[in-house]
């Protein structure tokens, strides 16, 4: 009997790493998930431990494959998506990190990203990159750890080191070492990037003191990125995608057309604006950055970037531990008429798009003797459809005008949310029949270059709409609500 070809997508996110089989009509059919720790050694740093970003990944991708393989599928290639700017540097010959993995979330270089603001370079440095200068991008991150591991200039300058994203640094353990690569999607978040000429920019290397010897090949997002040793799955199998997780949902939800825009809400919230061939820049501060590559071609796209959307969720849960799971939430915020004036704003690590202010912090407004723990989980969830309002409202005055928002992530579940969130922007919500569309995406890359999907147009034809949610609150309601938002905002960001 011939076995049914499928791909394996392993998809290493902030809180948790999993992997996920689809087969040929983008169907799961397996999928394995374990969470790992966060490390928050002072305050605003974040940190992941890289053995355990390797061990938990490389322990579900094999769980998925196993079920996979014992269920008829024969796994033909990988793909990999992986959470973004999260920086790590490792000895080339043992594969041994030098420093914990540097998350994007922190924003211990604050104050040189402000030096290099004040120097005047941040206009040079988004013309060629897309990007702001913020510790949310990767190249400050790269040349703290240069410069606080005792040797480690001395060790980069003789070639013994290599830095990468996650992708690359589970490239090269799942290799062994014989490739240091990365795609163009996570290059172009590192501020290192220059997304017109698609390379390295020696001026930017220069700027933020990163030696190139120490980064990795840029590649095509379906390329080839060599294969896994034998002894990880029983046998050697090709890497064939690699993308960075935001543009993996985005190709998992079918973008593949300008204007075609999607908001992924994970640990963090993340809009994404196909913009086709054309690096469009923004006049409020949404970021120009790389959607995918494929052949050599270079498609672009428009992102704004929420730094916290389930991470708040998560905090509730764990920091104020009023609930024991994210699923209660829905009844809770259903339950109330309205959040009673409570305003949360989650600026656990500073504010992303459109504010751009790393130095903000959280705060909870509005309260009052009425106010109790439903009040405080509801607000935490407006808070979501808040900041995706801000980024909207951003794309707006760019002239750009959405029609409809296709939405993933492990929120989207919350039906609730997503009403929520289609009467604040005001436009109506898509909620796919497969959630898991960061993974789907790195399926698709690793596929269509192994041979498994045929193409872009098939893949398009393969989506489907689970439910729509369209706007049901009245411009007056909604503006009184965003009014409220603005004044709590202000509060954090004096």
């Amino acid at each position: 009997m011939n076995k049914k070809l499928a791909v394996l997508a392993i998809d290493q996110g902030t809180t948790s790493s999993r992997a996920i089989v689809f087969d040929q009509a983008s169907k799961i059919v397996a999928t394995a998930q374990q969470e790992f720790a966060q490390i928050f050694p002072q305050l605003g740093w974040v940190e992941h431990d890289p053995e355990q970003i390797w061990q938990t990944s490389l322990t579900v991708a094999r769980k998925a494959f196993e079920q996979a393989e014992a269920h008829g599928y024969h796994v033909v290639s990988i793909g990999i998506t992986n959470q973004r700017e999260t920086t790590l540097v490792w000895r080339r010959d043992t594969l041994e990190p030098i420093y914990n993995a540097i998350v994007w979330q922190d924003r211990r270089t604050s104050v040189q990203c402000q030096k290099l603001k004040l120097g005047g370079h941040e206009a040079d440095v988004s013309a060629r990159s897309g990007l702001l200068i913020d510790p949310y991008f990767s190249a400050t991150k790269v040349s703290w750890i240069l410069d606080n591991v005792s040797g480690a200039r001395e060790q980069a300058k003789r070639g013994e080191l290599a830095f990468g994203t996650v992708d690359s640094f589970l490239i090269s353990k799942l290799t062994q070492g014989s490739v240091h690569a990365t795609d163009a999607t996570n290059a172009s978040r590192t501020n290192l990037y220059n997304i017109h000429s698609n390379s390295w920019d020696p001026v930017l290397l220069e700027l933020f003191n990163v030696p190139d010897n120490i980064l990795p090949q840029i590649l095509d997002s379906a390329d080839d990125y060599g294969a896994t040793t034998p002894d990880l799955f029983g046998r050697s199998i090709p890497i064939t995608g690699v993308v960075g997780d935001q543009q993996g949902a985005s190709i998992g939800q079918c973008c593949f057309k300008p204007g075609a825009i999607k908001s992924t809400y994970g640990t963090g919230c993340f809009v994404m604006l196909n913009t086709g061939k054309k690096a469009v820049s923004s006049k409020n501060r949404l970021l120009t950055t790389i959607a995918y590559r494929l052949n050599g071609e270079t498609t672009y796209a428009l992102e704004g970037s929420i730094f916290m959307a389930g991470a708040a969720v998560q905090w509730l849960r764990d920091g104020l531990k009023i609930i024991d799971s994210a699923q209660e939430c829905e009844a809770i915020a259903q339950s109330l008429e309205d959040s009673g004036g409570v305003y949360m704003v989650p600026a656990f690590t500073g504010l992303g798009a459109p504010w751009w202010q790393p130095d903000a912090r959280g705060a909870i407004l509005g309260l009052t003797r009425d106010s109790g723990q439903a009040q405080i989980i509801r607000a935490t969830l407006e808070s979501v459809c808040y900041q995706s309002a801000d980024l909207f409202a951003a794309m707006a005055k760019d002239d750009i005008e959405a029609t409809v928002l296709r939405v993933d992530g492990g929120m989207v579940q919350n039906s609730w949310l997503i009403q929520y969130l289609a009467d604040i922007i005001d436009v109506p919500v898509q909620r796919p029949s497969v959630l898991e569309t960061t993974a789907l995406g790195a399926a698709y890359l690793s596929g269509l270059y192994s041979g498994v999907f045929e193409s872009l147009e098939q893949l398009a034809s393969n989506w489907r709409c689970d439910s729509e949610f369209s706007p049901q609150i009245c411009d007056k309601l909604r503006q009184q609500r965003l009014d409220g938002w603005h004044q709590a905002v202000n509060q954090v960001i004096k």
